[in-house]
């Protein structure tokens, strides 16, 4: 199987996820992210990430990528319930955590913008929907306080390590590709227990972490 991702995407992370979970092999495709051919060719849409299945058929939707191929063997391994406090958490961060991590994430040596148009369509993407990111950089020290210690408060809602409720749930697939972007942020304050989930997650799944690249 192949599978379409963007490097820095967290839904893209879902998908390789599984993979990494069930020791599964796929064969990654960095798309470009001005290549607007492939998902359109594949899916009729400019989207990721995309599963080329082995009859050459594409999925799109990162969740039911996932589904699908933790069921082919008849043994899931998504079987927790989900926790409605990580939701609201995960909410919480996400209507405003963009703000930090887009303008890092357009400066970063991900792999899809290995071309200057590529890395500038993302940038005019993103800053028409979110502002202008010199702007939004001004305000980092204040954002990064406040990641930090929106934090501290999932660390008490971390059961285990290798599963945030306790068994492996599709929490854990929102909450580990979140964890993982903001790797590319130095200068967080990271709690103990959500610092052990995100290494560990990161071990199991096979996905790595970003701190080598952060800025």
């Amino acid at each position: 199987m192949k599978l379409y991702i963007y490097d820095h995407c967290p839904f893209c992370v879902k998908a390789r996820m599984i993979f990494g979970l069930k020791n599964l092999p796929v064969e990654l495709v960095v798309m470009l992210n001005d290549d607007e051919e492939t998902p359109q060719r594949l899916i009729g849409q400019k989207m990721a990430p995309v599963l080329q299945k082995k009859d050459g058929s594409a999925m799109p939707e990162s969740m039911e990528i996932v589904h699908y191929v933790d069921q082919q063997d008849g043994k899931p391994l998504i079987t927790g319930a989900l926790d409605p406090a990580i939701g609201d958490w995960l909410r919480h961060m996400n209507s405003y955590v963009n703000k930090l991590l887009l303008p890092r994430i357009a400066e970063a040596p991900f792999a899809e913008f290995a071309t200057p148009a590529a890395r500038d369509y993302f940038r005019a993407k993103k800053q028409a929907s979110i502002g202008d990111f010199e702007e939004l950089k001004t305000h980092s020290a204040g954002l990064i306080k406040k990641v930090s210690g929106d934090l501290r408060k999932l660390d008490g809602l971390i059961v285990q390590p290798n599963a945030v409720n306790g068994e492996l749930s599709e929490d854990d697939f929102s909450l580990f590709p979140l964890l993982r972007s903001l790797t590319l942020v130095p200068g967080i304050d990271w709690p103990a227990r959500v610092a052990d989930y995100r290494d560990n997650m990161a071990k199991q799944t096979q996905v790595n972490l970003l701190s080598s690249i952060a800025q």
